[in-house]
């Protein structure tokens, strides 16, 4: 029997670079999606960042998914959390990765910048660069929750290259691909991407059990 979803899933994430991967991604798997625009879900900034207070990928991830999935009407919903570990740097920024450089008034491109030029600053005469990202995916129904993690390893080059992505996509050289996951078009990074493999487990999960209605 199939697994594919009878209801659309909710991708419950206000990153539009993460709903331009995810989309077409898990649409590739016979999977529809819908964001929280299209359900009807305002959006709390103070109170949704505040999701993130925990020290762990998985918690952030079910932290995220359980609060939207109430505000989604009890919907399939899936959120992920996602950061970026560098070994010279102790594993940091980590879970604090989107909000590393501390600049609360920024988000979107500009936010992107400012961590970017942290890391630089960071890293400045370091010479061992190598990093991982993380996704952990968190998925809710009713009949319960489950995540699934992934990881792509790289190293951090001392200058930004390529206008794809989103993040520190520029600066991340990807090992698998040998180009930052900037220049690598959103077919070629899916593949190898932490979310994409990720959201890989999730979507073979989903085929293999059907979904709520």
């Amino acid at each position: 029997m199939s697994g594919r979803p009878a209801s659309p899933l909710v991708l419950a994430t206000r990153s539009l670079g993460k709903l331009h991967e995810l989309g077409p991604m898990l649409a590739a798997h016979g999977i529809h999606t819908i964001t929280l625009d299209d359900v009807g879900v305002p959006e709390h900034r103070g109170e949704e960042e505040n999701l993130e207070h925990f020290e762990t990928f998985e918690d952030n991830a079910l932290a995220k998914v359980r609060y939207f999935f109430e505000r989604a009407g009890g919907r399939p919903t899936v959120a992920d959390d996602s950061g970026l570990e560098v070994l010279a740097l102790g594993g940091r920024p980590g879970v604090h990765t989107k909000r590393w450089s501390g600049r609360t008034d920024l988000s979107g491109r500009a936010l992107d910048a400012a961590n970017n030029a942290k890391m630089l600053s960071e890293l400045a005469g370091v010479a061992d660069r190598r990093a991982r990202y993380v996704c952990v995916a968190a998925y809710v129904d009713c009949d319960g929750e489950r995540v699934f993690r992934g990881e792509s390893t790289g190293r951090i080059l001392d200058a930004p290259r390529g206008t794809g992505g989103f993040g520190y996509d520029p600066l991340f050289l990807s090992d698998d691909l040998a180009v930052t996951f900037a220049e690598a078009t959103r077919e070629q990074k899916e593949h190898v991407s932490h979310r994409g493999r990720a959201f890989a487990q999730l979507a073979a999960w989903l085929a293999q059990r059907p979904m709520p209605r």
